[in-house]
């Protein structure tokens, strides 16, 4: 495998292309465990029939983990939406459509979303009121089977030239409450400085679904917390500051 042509570079992580394969190379500290979940979950998903690239090797290289995945040409929504704004609603509709697409799966061996979110909030720095509130909340929410990507945005969905779209990277992929896998996606959005964009989402989501709009803001502080455990510092504060804005019922 030939590491020279690098297509991105990441937080603890470089992609290179080499011919029709993509290679994800990890920092030397990156965990294991996480490498390995991360394919895994890849792995499952291909079995939902979603369309994805494919797994073709866990390896190491120079004493790296990388994982090894069909390589997918063409553009991200992200950047087909900033070179051609009059085709925006256009690409609003498909983003959602796909991720209504992702929900209607069901993949019994991903990990559980609401474990993940309660063991996240237990490493939060909140003081244990507000983490006993939100834990109370969490586990008060419906309990669903459905297929959550845990990092849907534009970015992470690549249009090929012929106008075939794949969703790539799940490492943070879920089996779980749709509505937490949409509040995540809306403050991703929020974070970006994207709030009008992240109200039209909701929106439209919640119109496509028909969900009640009330129902994905009850998992805003919930999901807000949980992903403020990792991140940069300003990400962090204003994660949390949703949770602090919360009235708890």
């Amino acid at each position: 495998m030939k590491l020279e042509n690098i297509i991105a570079k990441r937080r603890n992580k470089v992609i290179y292309r080499d011919g029709d394969l993509c290679i994800k190379l990890f920092d030397e500290n990156y965990s294991k465990a996480d490498v390995l979940n991360e394919a895994l979950n890849q792995a499952r998903i291909e079995e939902t029939g979603l369309n994805i690239p494919k797994i073709h090797a866990v390896t190491t290289i120079d004493g790296k983990w990388a994982i090894v995945y069909d390589y997918i040409e063409g553009k991200t929504l992200a950047t087909l939406a900033t070179e051609d704004p009059q085709k925006f609603d256009e690409y609003l509709e498909k983003f959602v459509d796909l991720q209504l697409e992702i929900h209607s799966k069901t993949c019994p061996l991903l990990n559980k979303l609401k474990d993940k979110m309660m063991r996240k909030i237990s490493e939060t720095t909140l003081d244990a009121t507000t983490r006993y509130e939100l834990h109370t909340r969490l586990e008060g929410m419906p309990k669903h089977k459905k297929v959550c990507h845990g990092d849907y945005n534009p970015s992470n969905i690549i249009v090929t030239p012929e106008g075939e779209f794949y969703v790539i990277d799940w490492a943070h992929a879920t089996q779980g409450n749709a509505s937490a896998d949409v509040a995540r996606t809306y403050l991703l959005f929020c974070l970006k400085g994207e709030k009008e964009l992240a109200e039209r989402y909701l929106n439209l989501f919640c119109k496509k679904s028909d969900t009640a709009k009330q129902y994905v803001q009850k998992w805003m502080p919930i999901v807000a917390a949980s992903q403020s455990v990792k991140g940069k510092e300003h990400e962090k504060e204003f994660l949390l500051s949703w949770v602090n804005v919360v009235d708890y019922e």
